[in-house]
């Protein structure tokens, strides 16, 4: 008998007491009874399906750094300077659903604003119909990112050159821009075989951050939560889309911008007219302030002649009699004397 056979026996015994120790111990669990966790959750119908659809939305593809396509002598030579490559949105018209529709191919990658920041951002910033600001803004970010990143670059560069000391000028600003990120994340980002690693990280999160830029899509004048999702041919070809269409909710919510208003009345009473008469039943003002202050006063000054000759009758009827035509011009003009 060799020597693992004489340990054969000590070793299932041991197994045994282990066994023993781990039944004994789930027994405080409600075991046999209790069969612990579901090995497969079953998800619901609904969930599933939505889970599915995403993954089968296709990604915006966009690339850090961005790819460079230089189109002119200048950028040739120096380099173009970074854009961002967002989501295109193609606006359009119809009779049926109005003037400020527009729609975007649907990505499983794409962010919207939150529907309370996009609120705040078009009622109380009034930043409705041009976006032009918040793309400039998104813009510059962009590019603030890209050329931060470069610095980190340079930073890192600069660290393995022992020629260089980074604490001279002027390579001293550089230091003081860049490295507080290591002062930050040295305490949670490990070294790996002695090597510092943090610069890389950070680099890591700043692409991050600046290719999601790329993925945002502003959907004024509408909330993100009105995107309603379809189908529709685009280039011979069935994509999903997240469509927005008819009155936007804010427009129902709080006054249209007067600006707004103004732009209808002045240049195009075709959108005027189109909201009169498909938004009639939900008490919107769709005239400008100006308009409406002129109709206003109007009103006042045709209910204020309707009292003077409301005056004029009632005398006439309780003085009882006639008079001439010189006492009729006298009251007259003692009554627009009054009003004016």
């Amino acid at each position: 008998m060799s020597l693992d056979e004489k340990f054969i026996p000590i070793r299932n015994a041991f197994y045994q007491i282990v066994e023993s120790i781990f039944e004994k111990t789930a027994g405080f669990f409600g075991y046999p009874k209790n069969p612990g966790m579901p090995t497969i959750y079953e998800m619901p119908n609904q969930v599933y399906a939505r889970s599915q659809f995403f993954d089968s939305l296709p990604k915006h593809k966009t690339y850090w750094p961005p790819i460079q396509r230089p189109e002119t002598w200048f950028e040739m030579i120096f380099g173009p300077a970074p854009k961002v490559d967002a989501v295109p949105r193609y606006i359009y018209e119809s009779k049926e659903e109005g003037f400020y529709n527009f729609y975007i191919e649907n990505y499983k990658n794409i962010y919207f604003l939150p529907d309370w920041l996009s609120e705040f951002i078009q009622v109380r910033l009034n930043i409705c119909l041009d976006i032009s600001l918040l793309e400039t803004v998104r813009e510059v970010l962009f590019i603030g990112l890209m050329i931060y990143s470069q610095m980190v670059i340079l930073r890192i560069a600069i660290s393995w050159l022992i020629y260089i000391n980074p604490y001279t000028f002027p390579w001293c600003y550089l230091a003081a821009a860049v490295d507080w990120t290591e002062d930050v994340l040295q305490g949670i980002v490990p070294a790996i075989l002695g090597v510092n690693i943090t610069g890389s990280v950070f680099l890591g999160v700043l692409g991050v951050i600046a290719d999601s830029l790329n993925h945002l899509v502003f959907t004024m004048p509408f909330l993100p939560s009105e995107a309603e999702e379809t189908k529709l041919l685009i280039n011979q070809e069935m994509k999903d889309v997240l469509i927005f269409h008819y009155l936007p909710i804010l427009w129902y919510r709080h006054p249209i911008p007067n600006d707004i208003r103004e732009f209808w009345y002045d240049q195009r009473p075709d959108i005027l007219d189109y909201m009169q008469t498909a938004y009639k039943d939900l008490n919107i003002q769709f005239l400008p302030d100006s308009v409406i202050k002129q109709l206003s006063q109007k009103a006042d000054l045709v209910s204020q002649v309707s009292n003077i000759s409301n005056d004029f009758s009632t005398e006439i009827l309780a003085n009882g009699n006639l008079f001439d035509s010189n006492e009729l011009f006298n009251y007259l003009n003692n009554g627009f004397d009054t009003f004016f």
